[in-house]
């Protein structure tokens, strides 16, 4: 997906996870990373991984 969209995804999606659980998002945007950090940081979740692949998308992985 390009940017916005797994940010605004993610927030959507997210109410509807577990406390605990773990989301995996992939964006191909640039800001990618630091968006879905920030938004972590607002919303007190957590960063698990952050993985470039070859095809240049990130793949994040975030406890909810």
């Amino acid at each position: 997906m390009r940017c916005p969209e797994p940010i605004l995804i993610l927030a959507a999606k997210s109410p509807q996870v577990k406390p605990g659980e773990i989301l995996e998002i992939i964006g191909d945007c640039p800001t990618f990373e630091r968006d879905i950090r920030r938004w972590c940081e607002r919303l007190h979740k957590l960063v698990l991984s952050v993985q470039q692949e070859e095809d240049g998308r990130i793949r994040c992985q975030i406890q909810l």
